[in-house]
């Protein structure tokens, strides 16, 4: 496991090399790690998730949990200017 003294370090390394590289370099190496990122939230099972699950099954507790009209279409300001 890495305390937080190391990741401060690899951090300042991660930093200073980086500064070192022409703009187009630092973009590639900023395009490198949104990918490792998406990869890595491709990877995260959702809790409780299982095959043929709807986003609705999954969400499920969370459903009706805010106040406020049950269907946003219930009034008529919010559609304005929706399939137009």
């Amino acid at each position: 496991m890495t305390t937080p003294t190391e990741t401060q370090n690899i951090e300042q390394q991660i930093v200073e090399q980086l500064r070192l590289l022409p703009s187009d370099r630092q973009q590639q190496v900023l395009h490198f790690v949104e990918s490792l990122l998406t990869d890595k939230m491709r990877e995260r099972p959702v809790e409780g998730w299982q095959p043929g699950m709807s986003a609705l099954d999954v969400s499920r507790d969370w459903v009706g949990c805010v106040e406020g009209p049950s269907d946003l279409s219930t009034n008529p300001k919010y559609m304005e200017g929706f399939g137009t």
